[in-house]
């Protein structure tokens, strides 16, 4: 995280053992920021957090996903968040990373998953959908403006 935000991403490459994508290079990684200093001030929140998509042949980035941050206490729900890189979009990388990380958290107690999707964001919606869950509500996001928001139990 630190050599990303640092802009260094040769060393980023080299300590994660996976090429970066051009798009990578130019996302926003504000939301690193943020997780950076969750993990500083809890190390054990690191596995909830974000995690690259990585092709199996190749050694190359298609992604990201992770929780918005891991298991609150008081509450039975964590929420996922996902980026597939432009040119591995529609290849079920999401749906894979996403059901992978889901049965993760299983593992750790966690049933209930929550997502909050533009309701312009089409592929997305339709990947929640596929995954079971349904719409419980509407919230803002002060990067991303109106979202759907959408839960559900797992498995």
């Amino acid at each position: 995280m630190e050599a990303v935000l640092d802009g260094d991403f040769e060393r980023a490459e080299r300590l994660l053992g996976v090429r970066l994508p051009e798009f990578f290079r130019g996302e926003r990684w504000i939301h690193l920021r943020y997780r950076l200093g969750m993990v500083r001030a809890d190390p054990d929140a690191l596995p909830w957090l974000t995690r690259l998509m990585v092709r199996r042949a190749g050694a190359e980035a298609v992604g990201h996903v992770g929780f918005h941050e891991p298991p609150l206490r008081g509450r039975d729900w964590v929420e996922v968040g996902y980026t597939v890189f432009p040119e591995h979009r529609r290849q079920g990388y999401a749906e894979e990373a996403v059901r992978g990380l889901f049965d993760w958290a299983a593992t750790r107690g966690v049933r209930r998953f929550r997502a909050s999707v533009g309701a312009w964001n089409q592929p997305s919606l339709n990947l929640v959908r596929k995954l079971g869950f349904h719409q419980t509500g509407t919230q803002v996001d002060d990067i991303d403006g109106e979202e759907l928001v959408f839960e559900t139990d797992w498995p």
